[in-house]
């Protein structure tokens, strides 16, 4: 798969499951969305875990900084991609992203705005140009999604507080390619 049709799957599939421990895993085996985000396990579980969604056709990406027994080092990579089918990897660190990128991966990286100064880094990181896709946190802000998706230059993922159509929507409608939800009712409206 190659990134642009990664884009047009999220565009025609713009809800993403993140799945944030077993019942989740259960239930999004069962959801029509076509892209899960891993935001749990261990170095032992995940890759059984990525295994049973790949069965099921889905595109996989690990938030690697929230697997336990992986450190914040690129070796946490290297055993991602040598050691699952993982599609790619989530990461707020842009050494981790960099080397996931070398390694064949795809990349999100993941932003928590919590003020202008954290907005400010967004846009300072965006311009390295290292990952795939950007992630920011909380995704029910549409005025700053709508300015950072028309300067980013990078697809730009929602996360984070979404929890009905109208959040969908409005994050959509200022230009977020798709939202992220660990809400499992928003896996199936």
């Amino acid at each position: 798969m190659t990134r642009e049709e990664l884009v047009t799957l999220l565009d025609e599939s713009p809800v993403v499951a993140a799945v944030k421990d077993d019942p989740g895993l259960q239930r999004c085996l069962f959801s029509e969305c076509r892209v899960a985000f891993i935001l749990y396990g261990d170095i032992c579980t995940v890759p059984a875990i990525i295994s049973a969604l790949k069965k099921t056709g889905k595109v996989v990406f690990v938030h690697i900084d929230l697997i336990d027994g992986l450190s914040a080092r690129e070796v946490a990579v290297d055993f991602i991609a040598e050691n699952t089918h993982a599609d790619g990897i989530i990461s707020t660190r842009p050494a981790l992203i960099r080397h996931a990128r070398e390694q064949g991966l795809f990349t999100v990286q993941r932003f928590f705005l919590l003020d202008s100064i954290a907005l400010q880094n967004v846009q300072r990181q965006m311009e390295s140009g290292s990952a795939d896709l950007i992630e920011i946190l909380p995704g029910v802000m549409p005025k700053i999604i709508r300015r950072l998706a028309g300067s980013s230059g990078k697809p730009l993922i929602a996360g984070g507080l979404i929890s009905d159509k109208e959040d969908i929507l409005q994050a959509l409608g200022a230009g977020a390619i798709a939202i992220s939800s660990t809400n499992e009712g928003v896996w199936f409206m």
